[in-house]
């Protein structure tokens, strides 16, 4: 288990002064899903490293398709899927929009 330093975990005021924008805006931001960061109870913890990697991507949908791309070489990824769907007593894909 990797624990991370105080340096990398970041508070709101520390990533706010980080990215030069307002606390608010910090916040409205994580709330809305769009700034990676978790709230515990009511202190909001930002990862330095998933800032960064926020900031070097356009949008969540180019982080997604970054990641989706990283993972197009693991064979075990669709026995996963299939896994998945199977546990949970549904089909993989939706019979009602095939049709």
């Amino acid at each position: 288990m990797v624990i991370a330093t105080s340096t990398e975990v970041l508070t709101l005021e520390e990533v706010s002064a980080y990215l030069r924008l307002p606390p608010e805006v910090v916040e409205r931001q994580a709330v809305q899903g769009n700034l990676p960061g978790r709230k515990i109870e009511n202190e909001w913890r930002f990862l330095k490293t998933a800032i960064e990697d926020w900031l070097r991507v356009p949008n969540s949908y180019a982080a997604l398709h970054q990641q989706i791309g990283a993972l197009a070489s693991d064979e075990t990824l669709a026995e996963l899927g299939e896994s998945i769907y199977r546990d949970r007593g549904r089909p993989e894909v939706d019979e009602e929009q095939d049709a």
